[in-house]
């Protein structure tokens, strides 16, 4: 019997980031990903491990090599819509929130349980970490493009910030491209 439950909902590609290393987590927009078992090549979040930060300060000391989780930033375009009409925008652009994969169709997607799949129909198959909580970063890059609106990205992120991913099965990911949610065949903790 499969650990993992093959689930109605599928996720349409509608955009790609690549954030390139350094400073900024602004994306450019791409046609398609390149992914290896390091995440995309050059980009900000790219490596097998990485350096652990204050997600996990309760864990490790700051700077501590661990498993990079972390490789790709994945939202859902539903829930920016979302987040850019609480922030009184009409548009929020994916560029602005580092995102590598923005998806349309799966329903409250920032929630999706911790180590689901998302795979593309020729096997690319990418693992969900857990939520990706709002950060002041976005915020910034919001605020140097639209003056007066990046303090409001945090409270209309809350909830809605999609997900951290890393690669399970490497391949190239295209814009147009359906990714299958996979969900853990488990019922919820209850200790």
């Amino acid at each position: 019997m499969p650990v993992l439950r093959e689930t109605e909902f599928t996720g349409e590609v509608v955009w790609l980031g690549h954030v390139p290393a350094g400073d900024s987590i602004r994306a450019k927009a791409v046609e398609s990903l390149d992914l290896d078992f390091a995440g995309e090549k050059g980009a900000r979040h790219e490596g097998v491990n990485r350096a652990s930060c204050v997600r996990v300060k309760n864990l490790y000391p700051q700077g501590t090599e661990i498993r990079n989780v972390r490789q790709l930033s994945v939202l859902s375009a539903e829930e920016m819509d979302g987040m850019a009409k609480e922030m009184g925008l009409d548009r929020l652009d994916p560029a602005f929130l580092g995102v590598s994969i923005l998806l349309r169709g799966i329903p409250d997607f920032t929630h999706i349980p911790p180590a689901s799949r998302l795979q593309v129909r020729d096997g690319v198959t990418i693992t969900v970490d857990m939520e990706n909580r709002p950060c002041v970063l976005p915020g910034r890059e919001i605020e140097a493009d639209q003056p007066g609106y990046g303090a409001s990205f945090k409270p209309a992120a809350k909830g809605r910030r999609g997900v951290t991913a890393w690669v399970e099965r490497p391949g190239q990911l295209r814009l147009g491209d359906r990714m299958t949610l996979f969900v853990p065949d488990q019922r919820a903790w209850a200790p």
